[in-house]
């Protein structure tokens, strides 16, 4: 009598079962291609002007718990206002120029924000000089350490902890993941983290794992697992 071989099944990973979510909540894998994001090689990033990394940093700070539509509307007087943002430019200002820009009505009118734009510039000057260029800088922090790379926007930066220093990376085309209502909805319910407000240095590093798992298994970058996440949750 012969035993007949038991078929063995690995269970699906971590990266597969998210995938296969985002499938069912869209339909088809090609559905989830066409949302994904996409980012910019080294080069790119640093061929990139400072000024406009001082820019996006700004648009970011001023769209934080705003209508994101008032700013788009209103940007080419910041783009006025801030001298294109010319961060040596921006840095020299006097707090009574600093504080005349605050009420112009070319922009939103935020005395706080505006003063956070002078911070950030000088954090540029300062990235500069020890690094080159803001972009260089970006280009050379490595993904694998990207919550790295938001504490030290938080702590050198103005007003860019949380979601904007995340925005920030995005929309300049720096990979990183977003920790977005659904994102954290999504890594919850894996348990990979056990609340979805994530800011502990604990649940910080167990999600970069997590991520760095799925980006060595997929080949995707951490912009395209972040939305994948996100997909996993509903549609959007």
């Amino acid at each position: 009598m012969t035993r007949s071989k038991a078929k063995t099944s690995l269970a699906p990973s971590l990266y597969q079962r998210f995938l296969e979510r985002a499938i069912i909540q869209h339909a088809s894998i090609m559905a989830i291609e066409e949302r994904l994001p996409t980012n910019l090689d080294k080069a790119a990033l640093i061929a990139i002007k400072d000024d406009r990394y001082l820019a996006e940093m700004t648009a970011c700070v001023f769209r934080a718990g705003f209508v994101w539509r008032i700013i788009s509307l209103k940007w080419e007087g910041f783009e006025t206002v801030f001298n294109n943002f010319l961060p040596i430019w921006v840095a020299s200002r006097s707090p009574e120029q600093i504080e005349d820009m605050a009420t112009d009505t070319r922009i939103v009118r935020n005395l706080t924000k505006v003063k956070s734009v002078q911070e950030n510039a000088l954090f540029i000057l300062d990235v500069q000089r020890e690094f080159g260029s803001f972009g260089r800088f970006l280009a050379d922090w490595p993904e694998d350490d990207i919550v790295g790379l938001w504490t030290y926007l938080k702590k050198h930066g103005n007003r860019l902890g949380g979601n904007s220093g995340q925005y920030f990376l995005r929309f300049m085309g720096k990979d990183t993941f977003i920790l977005s209502r659904d994102v954290c909805t999504a890594l919850c319910a894996e348990g990979i983290v056990d609340k979805t407000t994530i800011t502990s240095k604990r649940d910080l590093a167990a999600v970069q794992a997590a991520f760095n798992e799925m980006r060595s298994e997929s080949g995707r970058s951490l912009s395209e697992l972040s939305m994948i996440l996100a997909l996993s949750i509903g549609p959007a």
